[in-house]
């Protein structure tokens, strides 16, 4: 029996051999004498095209594959569906090429390769996870073609007396055996950890002679179809030799050959016993068409990355095109059907000169397991620099005085180690490659996020590519990994994701960008412009709040509260500086933004911050009501602190209040520790007057005059109002626990000459309290609806019709009676009856006192006695043995003389007074229907 080049398993991957290797400069400080002397003698030359991308694509798409896997493939599938896979395998590659050229040509790379260009585009999580893979990927494919070197020196040198041969050999001098099989990949992989020790360049020097070697097999074997006469080959010995021929033949060009070899015949593996198809054939033949990458991974020693990269990378892919296609069709003309598919190896049979495959198969070999070693070494650098995985990966960042990563290197020999004790290349190969097709189509992620971004600087000089060719680069990576093994496929990307997850939570710090906030912003604005505030309606009307803060240390309740109250809403927190641009030299609000926004992490609420600097509160609000929001995204409901003189409380640094982190589906109290992480940069809280400990602004900076002026310009521009009164002692956790009540007094206590309950803003109390009860921290709670009657009406009827309503706008709430005769009888003690008729014409201007409308209320302060006010606060009080934890009360417009603003202050004060958390509530706007 001749001897032939030993049969590599036809699952080898050429794709394993994408190393992501980088030549590194160095960083290490020197003096000034010697930098440039130095730097000039150990800089290498930078590699041209050819050098740089050509030659390192072709020998990763070329490796073993083009040897010993052609003629399996024709043999198998017939000349047709060969030509057909090859076309639809190259068209999956080159979507993914195009991409790469794409990434590879918007800015130079560092080392890592595909690592890199997917880190910087996607973000940590995304690129470390995919990273790991990529590093796992070139740890097995070194195993892989270290363990197929062995297989191939074995073949053709071992001790065959255990029969694992698959054919005899003539030069039997190495003993086999697994431990045997252990002991030379030991061997050879420590070559190739001391190459790869002593630097990269050394395998660069060799890549151009491992290059020429395989160009010349390559050669002998195109000479040998022509030169080579007919010739019978004895085919190798296995399991089903008794029912095999012995022998197939080389018949050199026929017509019949042809004929027989264009059509499919699918037959049992014969290394394997496995029946061959359509589907696990063309899995075989695609590992042999990746390792596109190994050009763009050397974009750091190439002259011109730019103009390199998608030409040499192009180049690769259409000369591997043509040669497989030149293969396969002389293939099929000049060899039987049966040493197709009986012999793998049979190249070296019907070459010139025997050993010229067996030197390629091992030159091509050698060098792709040198390639992957120094390729996971350069990713784990790469994700080590990158501090992804904390401390972890913190010795891989160690590198010699001429930069190689020392250490990686042999954290990376240790992994290629370990996997060698598996030997099983089934396994390794057909996981390596679906690793690699997930690289791909992250790749082809990366290039589809940045294209439809519309980031200004992503600006590639190859432009031969749209989101097209990258979405059919992603369904193709995603068809492939799913064909060669929908297990492993699977378990890749469940193991991708969970690698996120854990980079996620480590949540490392990048200044890289993040492609998400770009993809963000470009959605958003298109669904602004696409959202038409003449196309509102009241079935879908929700609250979007704009909320004061003067200083967020004693604001903290206010806004827990708010953000509950919000209902997927807009919700903004607005602040007023007061200063005059003209005499600052810089903004003073740029620097306040990050405590802001650290202050909404910290409370994990739903909120946007907008800050604005005026001569005055009241004209700071009315910016802030002009121009917050965009499109139809715009506040409609201002809520203010009670302007009160309760001194208010840090509750930032109290550790008293149990400060919550909430969402809107869950609540939960924060760690201790937790709480004094952030760094809040608000000025100290001050004594004095305040506008609430709810706090909109503390110290003096209003006085009641401008506060009751800033809610009659919200009222005159259609905005809902809001005053919170005592919500600087609320405490959400404390709140939430135990049995839970929303007292909802819709009644216009200020005007006890009516008592209608069906008016605007009676209807946007109710409003309010259902969304807050619809929350999740607040289902639980009871809604309590208080109805203030006389005596002579009849209560039974006016609770009755009351009951319809709230059935008809499915609200639940338990109803109250309260009889307030006595509280009204107050308020007529001091009223006579020409006195309420005058009254009521001159502020109504004729508008019947039983017709209360939206923005029709008159002032009440001339009427409303103190004695009266009183009586009603205690009226409050004592409707509830338990209080309740917020309590929503009416509230009437300012009136319109602004001399009487005082006066309306001090009647809201005594109406509310030790009333615990409240909301006095004035709405303006329709936010209710039973309509469908």
């Amino acid at each position: 029996m001749s001897e032939r080049t030993p049969l590599l398993h036809y699952r080898l991957s050429a794709s394993v051999n994408e190393s992501g290797e980088h030549r590194r400069d160095e960083h290490e400080p020197r003096s000034p004498a010697t930098v440039r002397g130095r730097s000039a003698a150990r800089q290498p030359p930078k590699l041209n095209t050819f050098f740089g991308v050509v030659i390192p694509t072709l020998l990763s798409m070329f490796s073993v594959v083009v040897f010993l896997r052609i003629g399996f493939v024709v043999g198998q599938c017939g000349l047709y569906q060969t030509i057909v896979m090859l076309l639809v395998a190259y068209f999956i590659i080159s979507m993914t090429v195009l991409s790469v050229c794409a990434i590879s040509t918007n800015g130079a790379l560092d080392a890592g390769g595909a690592y890199y260009m997917i880190s910087r585009a996607l973000g940590p999580e995304f690129g470390g996870s995919i990273g790991i893979m990529f590093f796992l990927a070139n740890v097995c494919g070194s195993a892989l073609y270290v363990l197929g070197l062995v297989e191939a020196i074995l073949t053709t040198f071992g001790i065959s007396d255990d029969g694992l041969s698959l054919t005899g050999s003539r030069y039997e001098a190495l003993p086999t055996g697994y431990w045997w099989s252990l002991l030379y990949g030991t061997v050879i992989l420590l070559l190739c950890v001391l190459v790869c020790l002593i630097g990269a360049h050394i395998y660069a020097k060799a890549t151009f002679l491992i290059f020429i070697i395989v160009m010349v097999v390559l050669g002998t074997i195109f000479i040998s179809f022509f030169a080579v006469p007919f010739r019978t080959v004895q085919l190798p010995s296995h399991r089903n030799a008794s029912l095999s021929p012995t022998s197939a033949n080389f018949t050199g060009f026929k017509l019949d050959t042809l004929l027989g070899n264009v059509q499919a015949d699918y037959v049992v593996d014969y290394t394997t016993g496995v029946m061959m198809s359509f589907a696990t054939v063309f899995a075989v033949m695609f590992n042999g068409c990746t390792g596109i990458m190994a050009g763009s991974n050397m974009s750091g020693d190439l002259k011109n990355p730019s103009y390199s990269i998608p030409r040499g990378t192009i180049t690769a892919v259409i000369f591997t095109f043509v040669i497989y296609n030149l293969l396969s069709i002389l293939i099929s003309c000049t060899c039987d059907r049966i040493l197709l598919q009986q012999d793998y190896g049979f190249l070296t049979d019907i070459n010139v000169w025997h050993p010229f495959v067996t030197i390629g198969v091992y030159s091509s070999t050698l060098s792709a397991a040198m390639s992957n070693l120094i390729g996971a070494s350069r990713i784990l650098f790469a994700l080590a620099k990158d501090n992804l995985l904390g401390r972890f990966l913190s010795p891989a960042k160690h590198t010699s005085a001429s930069g190689n990563p020392w250490v990686s290197v042999l954290i990376s020999w240790v992994f290629v180690q370990l996997v060698l004790f598996s030997g099983k290349l089934n396994t390794i190969a057909s996981i390596v490659t679906i690793f690699f097709l997930l690289v791909y189509a992250a790749v082809d992620l990366a290039c589809l996020a940045l294209e439809w971004a519309s980031a200004p600087n992503f600006r590639p000089t190859f432009r031969y590519f749209t989101w097209h060719t990258c979405v059919l680069g992603i369904v193709g990576c995603a068809v492939m990994m799913f064909l060669i093994n929908a297990i492993y496929a699977s378990a890749s990307i469940a193991f991708m994701l969970l690698l996120l997850l854990l980079i996620h939570y480590l949540s490392p710090v990048s200044s890289w960008g993040c492609i998400s906030q770009a993809l963000i912003f470009h959605q958003v604005r298109k669904y602004l412009l696409m959202l038409d505030v003449r196309k509102d309606h009241v079935k879908f009307w929700r609250p979007q709040v704009l909320l004061m803060v003067s200083n967020p240390r004693c604001s903290v309740g206010l806004i827990t509260f708010i953000n509950d109250i919000k209902k997927s809403g807009l919700y903004v927190l607005g602040h007023v500086q007061l200063g005059d641009l003209d005499v600052l030299p810089s903004d003073p609000l740029q620097s306040q933004y990050d405590s802001w926004l650290s202050l909404v992490d910290h409370l994990n609420i739903k909120a946007f911050v907008n800050l604005t600097l005026a001569d005055s509160v009241r004209h700071g609000v009315q910016h802030l009501l002009f121009i917050s929001g965009l499109g139809g995204m715009r506040p409609n409901t201002l809520v203010l602190g009670f302007y009160d003189d309760i001194p208010p409380q840090d509750q930032l640094q109290d550790s008293s209040l149990s400060i919550c982190k909430f969402s809107d589906n869950s609540s939960q109290t924060v760690d201790p520790e937790d709480q004094n992480d952030p760094a809040f940069h608000f000025p100290p809280v001050r004594g004095g007057v305040s506008v609430g400990r709810g706090g909109v602004w503390g110290g003096k900076s209003m006085g009641p005059q401008e506060y009751v002026c800033v809610i009659a310009d919200a009222v005159k521009m259609l905005k809902n109002v809001a005053l919170a009164r005592y919500f600087g002692q609320f405490d959400r956790t404390q709140a939430l626990q135990g049995p839970l009540f929303v007292d909802v007094w819709p009644v216009n206590l200020l005007r006890p000459d009516s008592a209608a309950y069906v008016d605007t803003c009676s209807l946007f109390l109710l409003q309010l309290a259902c969304i807050l009860n619809m929350t999740r921290a607040w289902q639980k709670a009871k809604l309590r609806l208080f109805l203030c009657v006389e005596e002579g009406r009849s209560l039974k009827g006016t609770e009755q019709k009351l009951k319809h309503l709230l059935k008809e706008l499915r609200m639940k709430a338990e109803i109250s009676t309260v009889p307030w005769d006595s509280q009204v009888a107050l308020h007529w003690q001091r009223q006579t009856r020409s006195e309420k008729i005058e009254e009521l014409e001159s502020e109504e201007g004729g508008v019947e006192a039983d017709k209360v409308f939206v923005n029709s209320f008159p002032s009440n302060t001339s009427r409303v006695s103190d004695e009266y006010l009183q009586a009603v606060n205690k009226l409050i009080l004592d409707q509830t043995l338990r209080p309740p934890a917020v309590r929503f009360l009416y509230l009437p417009r300012p009136p319109a003389d602004t001399s009487r603003y005082h006066d309306y202050l001090n009647q809201l004060e005594l109406l509310t007074r030790n009333l615990g958390p409240t909301l006095l509530i004035h709405g303006v706007t329709p936010v209710i229907t039973t309509d469908l």
